[in-house]
C-alpha cells in the first residue's frame, strides 16, 4: 500500500499554470484510471484531467478558483503497490479532555416592551446601553442619547448571495477590463436598409432548403466584412501596445461572440475570404455549438482578427461593442425591425436595422472608421457586391 501523487499535466502552449474550475473527486473517494479528476482552464479552454491509476483520494490541491503551477501536485491517492510516498501508520494522541470554563452569567437589561422593540428596529444591543431609569431600567431617553452617539448602522439584509468569480466568468472580467483600461474606443452607429439581402436571403433558403441549411444575416455581414478589409486591411489587425507594433493579417478570422452557460465565449472561424455563404454558415453553427457545449479547443476559441456580436432579437436600438483585444475593431449587430422610410415621395416600409462599430482610436481615425462603417452599410444595402470580388 502506498500513497501515488498525481500532478497537473503539461497542457502545451508554454502555459505555466492553470485555474481550478471544477473537482469530479472528493476525499475519501475511490476512483479507477481514466476517471476524470478535476477540470482546469487556461484562457478559454477548459481541460478535463484524469487519473493515471485506480486508488482512494486522501488529498486535494485547494478550492475552485485557485490557481496551480503546471506540474505541481493536484491530486493525492491510496494506491495498491508502493505508490510514490511511504505510508506511515501513525495512531492519533488521545487528549484528555479539557475541563468546561463556567459560562458567565450575563444579566439581562432591564427596559420596557416599547424600548426593546425600539432596540431591535433600530439594530442596536442593549447590553451596550447604560439606563437611568429606577433599578438601572434603560428608557428611551437612553436610548435617544445611545443612538446620537452611534452612526448611522446600514440596513440589515439576509438575502446576500456571494458568487466567486471563476473560470469563464473570471477570464471573461479579466478581458473586458483590458480592454476598456488600454484601448480607447470610438463608436459610431449607422442605420442599413436590409430589405434587398433579406429578400435575397428568403430566396436562397427557398431554393436551397432541402439540401443546405438556412442561412441568417450573419453570414452576410461574414462576407461584407471580408469586401470592407479589401480596401481597409488596417481593420483586419492586432496592436501590441507594449511593442507599438500593428499586424495586419491577410487572412481574414472573424470571432463569433456566442453566449454560453459558462459566459460569452468567442469561437474563431478561420479564413472567411475563402468560404462561401454556406461554409460560413456550417463553420460558424459548428464551433457555437462546441463552445456551448464546453468543447471548443484552444484553437478554435483563439486567433481571431475582427470580430463580431449580435444578440439577435433581443438586440437593442443601438449598442457600443467592447473590442476583443488586441483587435482593433468590432462589428455589432442590432435587432431588425420594419420602420417607415421616407423615399422622397412617400413613406415606405423597409427592413432596418442598426450597427454599431467599435475602434481602436490610437490606430483608427474617425475618418477611416467612417469609411468603414459606410462600406459595410453599401454591401448589406446592395448584396450583389457581396459576390463581386474586387
Amino acid at each position: 500500500m502506498g500513497i501515488q501523487t498525481i500532478l497537473l499535466p503539461d497542457v502545451g502552449e508554454g502555459i505555466a499554470e492553470a485555474e481550478l474550475t471544477e473537482w469530479q473527486v472528493k476525499v475519501g473517494d475511490v476512483i479507477k484510471e481514466d476517471d476524470v479528476l478535476a477540470v482546469v482552464m487556461t484562457d478559454k479552454a477548459a481541460i478535463e484531467v484524469p487519473s493515471s491509476q485506480d486508488g482512494k483520494v486522501t488529498w486535494l490541491a485547494g478550492e475552485v478558483g485557485d490557481t496551480i503551477a503546471i506540474g505541481a501536485p493536484l491530486v493525492k491517492m491510496d494506491v495498491q503497490g508502493a505508490g510514490d510516498e511511504a505510508v506511515v501508520e501513525t495512531k492519533p494522541e488521545t487528549l484528555a479532555e479539557p475541563p468546561k470554563a463556567a459560562l458567565p452569567v450575563i444579566e439581562k437589561p432591564q427596559a420596557g416592551p416599547s424600548v426593546r422593540k425600539r432596540a431591535k428596529e433600530s439594530g442596536v444591543d442593549l447590553q451596550d446601553m447604560t439606563g437611568t431609569g429606577p433599578s438601572g431600567r434603560i428608557t428611551h431617553e437612553d436610548m435617544d442619547m445611545f443612538l446620537r452617539k452611534v452612526p448611522d448602522q446600514p440596513a440589515k439584509t439576509e438575502d446576500i448571495k456571494q458568487i466567486k468569480v471563476i473560470g469563464m466568468r473570471r477570464k471573461i472580467a479579466e478581458k473586458m477590463a483590458l480592454s476598456k483600461s488600454r484601448i480607447p474606443h470610438i463608436t459610431i452607429v449607422e442605420e442599413v436598409d436590409m430589405t434587398e439581402l433579406e429578400n435575397l436571403r428568403g430566396q436562397l433558403n427557398e431554393k436551397h432548403k432541402k439540401v443546405r441549411p438556412k442561412l441568417t444575416v450573419l453570414p452576410f455581414i461574414m462576407r461584407a466584412i471580408v469586401e470592407a478589409v479589401r480596401t481597409q486591411p488596417e481593420m483586419n489587425a492586432h496592436f501590441d501596445d507594449d511593442a507599438n507594433i500593428i499586424s495586419q493579417h491577410g487572412g481574414v478570422h472573424i470571432g463569433i461572440a456566442t453566449q454560453t452557460p459558462a459566459g460569452l465565449s468567442v469561437p474563431v472561424v478561420k479564413d472567411v475570404q475563402k468560404l462561401n455563404l454556406w461554409d460560413s454558415a456550417n463553420n460558424m453553427s459548428h464551433l457555437a455549438e462546441l463552445a456551448r457545449t464546453g468543447k471548443a479547443t484552444r484553437d478554435e476559441l483563439t486567433g481571431s482578427t475582427i470580430t463580431i456580436t449580435s444578440l439577435g432579437a433581443l438586440g437593442a436600438i443601438a449598442s457600443t461593442p467592447i473590442i476583443n483585444y488586441p483587435e482593433v475593431a468590432i462589428v455589432g449587430v442590432n435587432k431588425m425591425a420594419m420602420r417607415p422610410i421616407w423615399d422622397g415621395q412617400q413613406f415606405q416600409p423597409r427592413k432596418m436595422m442598426n450597427i454599431s462599430c467599435s475602434f481602436d482610436h490610437r490606430v483608427i481615425d474617425g475618418y477611416d472608421a467612417a469609411v468603414f462603417v459606410q462600406a459595410l452599410k453599401n454591401l448589406l444595402e446592395t448584396p450583389a457586391l457581396l459576390f463581386i470580388e474586387g
